[in-house]
C-alpha cells in the first residue's frame, strides 16, 4: 500500500498522506504514489485544485522516514533519496493545478519541504514547521535550503536547520508562510478551493506559470510552455503543418 490516498469531489482533489503510525513520516512508496498521482491529476480536467494533507490529529509529516534511508548507501543517498526525492517534489510544485497544503499538524523536514512545494499553506494553531535534520546527523535534502529560500528569510531559515529551533503557526503566518492559522485548517482550504473553482482554469494555470517564471521556478520550460501556448492558434502555425503536410512551402500571413 502507497499509505497516499487520493479524493476527489466537486472539482477538488484531496490527497492524503495515511502513515499515522510514523506521524506521515515518508517512505519511498509514499513518494512514488505521490508522483504518479501528479501525473494522474495534470491531465484531469474534472480537478480544478488539489490539497495535501496528513491523517493525524498532531502531524501533517514529520519528514521521511529514517528506518527506510538509515541503510542506504552514500552514493544512493545522494543519487536516489535525495535527487529522486526533490525531481517528486518538483513535480508538485511545479503541477498545473493550484495546491494548498493543509497543514493540520506539525511540519518537520521532508514534511515542511512538502509543504514549501505547494502553492500556499493553510495551518493548525498548534502546529509548528522545523527543519530538524542536523539532529540526525544529516542536512535538508528535498529543497529545505533551495525552494523555500523564496518562502521564508534566509535567518529563519537558518534558525531551523542551523540552530535546531522550532517556528509557531502564528509566526509562520507574520512571516507570510502560510495564508491562514485555523482550528479547522481543513474547512479554511476546502473555502479557498471553492473559491477556485468558480475561476476559469485555464487563467489560473497561466497565472501560476507566470509567477513560477518569474520567481526561477522551472522557468526555462515555462516561459517556452506560454509562448508555444501564444503561437499554438495562430494561423501561422496551421499554415506552416498545413505546408509541410502537402509537401509545399508555407505562406506566412503573419496571423
Amino acid at each position: 500500500m502507497s499509505k497516499i490516498n487520493l479524493t476527489i469531489e466537486n472539482h477538488i482533489a484531496t490527497l492524503m498522506l495515511d502513515n499515522p503510525s510514523k506521524l506521515n513520516a515518508l517512505t519511498p512508496d509514499m513518494l512514488k504514489a505521490l508522483n504518479a498521482y501528479c501525473d494522474q491529476l495534470e491531465f484531469d480536467d474534472a480537478v480544478h485544485i488539489v490539497l495535501v494533507t496528513g491523517n493525524h490529529p498532531k502531524a501533517f509529516c514529520v519528514g521521511a522516514d529514517i528506518n527506510e534511508w538509515a541503510q542506504i548507501s552514500p552514493r544512493d543517498f545522494a543519487r536516489s533519496w535525495v535527487r529522486g526525492g526533490h525531481r517528486i517534489f518538483d513535480r508538485l510544485a511545479r503541477l498545473c493545478k493550484p495546491t494548498i497544503a493543509v497543514l493540520n499538524g506539525h511540519a518537520f523536514g521532508g514534511g515542511l519541504e512538502l509543504a514549501s512545494a505547494c502553492d500556499i499553506r493553510v495551518i493548525h494553531p498548534k502546529a509548528r514547521i522545523a527543519l530538524p535534520e542536523a539532529g540526525v546527523g544529516i542536512t535538508p535534502g528535498w529543497s529545505g535550503t533551495q525552494r523555500l529560500q523564496r518562502l521564508l528569510p534566509e535567518p529563519v531559515i537558518k534558525e531551523m536547520a542551523l540552530f535546531g529551533r522550532q517556528i509557531e503557526a502564528s509566526r509562520a503566518a507574520q512571516l507570510g508562510f502560510v495564508a491562514d492559522v485555523s482550528d479547522d485548517p481543513m474547512a479554511i482550504a476546502k473555502e479557498i478551493a471553492a473559491k477556485v473553482s468558480t475561476l476559469s482554469p485555464r487563467a489560473v494555470e497561466i497565472s501560476k506559470n507566470m509567477i513560477h517564471a518569474g520567481a526561477g521556478e522551472d522557468a526555462g520550460a515555462l516561459i517556452e510552455a506560454l509562448g508555444s501556448g501564444a503561437i499554438a492558434p495562430t494561423d501561422d502555425k496551421r499554415e506552416g503543418v498545413t505546408a509541410f503536410q502537402d509537401k509545399r512551402s508555407p505562406k506566412f500571413s503573419g496571423k
